[in-house]
């Protein structure tokens, strides 16, 4: 499934393409996907110009000018793509539809955004503007890491007592919101934190530290496109790059890249997901 990483990198190849223009028109070719489509989607969607896009979590949010947000999950295998943009910067014909492409925006300034979904585990909803940080599935979430309110006091606070797994807590969206698997065991090795460790036995110096390691690793992920694992892709087809810098994930066996280290990597399951780490150096 999508990161915050990948999902920021979709939200900021869509913006050149979808904020500040009119939905000329929706096309909803299906009922539902994860969940039912909202009533009329395609009428409440038509003609209503993104004010804004943005993102909260692993969601992306388009506010729109008739009051109601966008809501697009992307799901295990979604992925959003643009054709047709007059400003050049994606691919300029607008390929022949696919058996999944479940939703497409026809913009007003001649671009084509479309959501296929193979699998159908993505989902999109739309709720009034004005309260929609109350909506079932963004209520429960707790501060960005990118964030101001996601700080070293804060994270110390939230770890204290504790007895789950560090890497748990952190996969935890009420916790902490966006962060998956994958670049939980990346911050987790550049802290120097074993994912065995219980979140309330650590250090609040240690605590505290991970979070500006948290803050680079997303950044750097952020700024490398997105991993392309799987079905992911950027919004103008381009592949992200962020694996090939991977210090742990998918090592398994592997010699650990700390100089002077030489321990292989290890994976162990952790609440059904693989988690790998360098058992000498984290700690």
């Amino acid at each position: 499934m999508p990161e915050l990483p990948e999902v920021e990198t979709v939200r900021r190849g869509l913006a050149p393409a979808m904020e500040g223009v009119v939905i000329e028109r929706a096309d909803v070719n299906r009922p539902d996907l994860r969940w039912p489509f909202p009533e009329r989607m395609a009428e409440r969607l038509t003609g209503q110009r993104v004010e804004r896009l943005r993102r909260r979590s692993k969601y992306i949010l388009a506010d729109l000018s008739g009051g109601e947000t966008l809501l697009i999950h992307l799901g295990m295998s979604g992925r959003m793509t643009v054709s047709g943009d007059p400003l050049g910067q994606f691919v300029h014909h607008h390929p022949m539809p696919q058996k999944h492409d479940h939703v497409v925006f026809h913009m007003a300034n001649g671009a084509c955004i479309t959501f296929n979904d193979p699998r159908r585990f993505g989902a999109m909803d739309l709720m009034p503007t004005a309260t929609a940080e109350q909506h079932k599935l963004l209520t429960v979430l707790g501060p960005e890491p990118l964030g101001n309110d996601f700080n070293e006091t804060y994270l110390i606070d939230a770890f204290r007592g504790r007895a789950t797994p560090v890497k748990a807590a952190l996969l935890d969206q009420r916790i902490v919101a966006g962060l998956g698997n994958i670049y939980v065991c990346e911050a987790l090795y550049r802290a120097r934190v074993s994912p065995r460790r219980k979140a309330g036995q650590i250090s609040a110096g240690r605590v505290g530290a991970l979070v500006p390691v948290i803050r680079t690793v997303l950044a750097e992920a952020i700024e490398a496109g997105g991993s392309s694992l799987r079905d992911f892709r950027q919004a103008d087809g381009e592949l992200g790059y962020f694996q090939h810098s991977f210090d742990v994930y998918g090592r398994e066996g592997q010699p650990c890249r700390t100089e002077g280290c030489g321990a292989e990597i290890r994976r162990i399951t952790q609440s059904g997901r693989s988690t790998f780490y360098c058992a000498q150096c984290q700690r």
